[in-house]
């Protein structure tokens, strides 16, 4: 992730998350914003999903997700948008080792694990030791989901996958930093 060393806060998702926030000056209506603290690395992405089962109901959606790292806690913030036929479906997103690949769910490779990328066992697989980032799907075809954990994820070609009740891989979307 890039070094950011200024304070302020990024405007990053719009949404209904927002009413419940309060907006810091300069951030528009409608969009949640991150503090971003000196000595912050911020990454990001912004596009569209890459599908990884055809027919599913991410062909046309969207994405953006930041994270936001300062010492050794990340927050994270999702949105969706233009899923399909899906109103009042939930799914789950998390953040995967390897890169987004269209039509190649297994390139991602497993969740991001700090237990596993740090080498300590046993392996928790929980929301604290993973990034798990899953929403339900509005009746405008929109679903966002926010988390914070304990850790800095480790700099790489990640991914963002979205999986359906199964655990199918349905869509990705990249995040890459340094």
């Amino acid at each position: 992730m890039a070094a950011v060393g200024v304070l302020g806060v990024v405007g990053v998702i719009a949404g209904p998350m927002a009413a419940a926030q309060n907006r810091p000056p300069g951030v528009p209506r409608g969009e949640i914003a991150i503090p971003v603290a000196p000595e912050s690395n911020v990454a990001s992405s912004n596009g569209p999903l890459r599908e990884l089962a055809t027919g599913g109901p991410f062909h046309t959606a969207h994405a953006v997700v930041v994270m936001v790292s300062h010492g050794a806690r990340t927050t994270v913030r999702l949105k969706v948008t233009g899923v399909e036929h899906s109103a009042g479906r939930s799914f789950g997103a998390h953040l995967h080792m390897g890169p987004c690949v269209a039509g190649d769910g297994a390139a991602a490779g497993p969740h991001y694990n700090a237990d596993v990328v740090n080498g300590r066992k046993p392996v928790r697989v929980d929301a604290e030791h993973e990034v798990w980032l899953d929403f339900t799907v509005s009746p405008s075809g929109a679903g966002t989901a926010s988390t914070v954990v304990p850790f800095a994820p480790k700099p790489g070609n990640r991914s963002i996958v979205i999986h359906g009740t199964s655990g199918a891989r349905l869509a990705c979307l990249p995040l890459s930093w340094d």
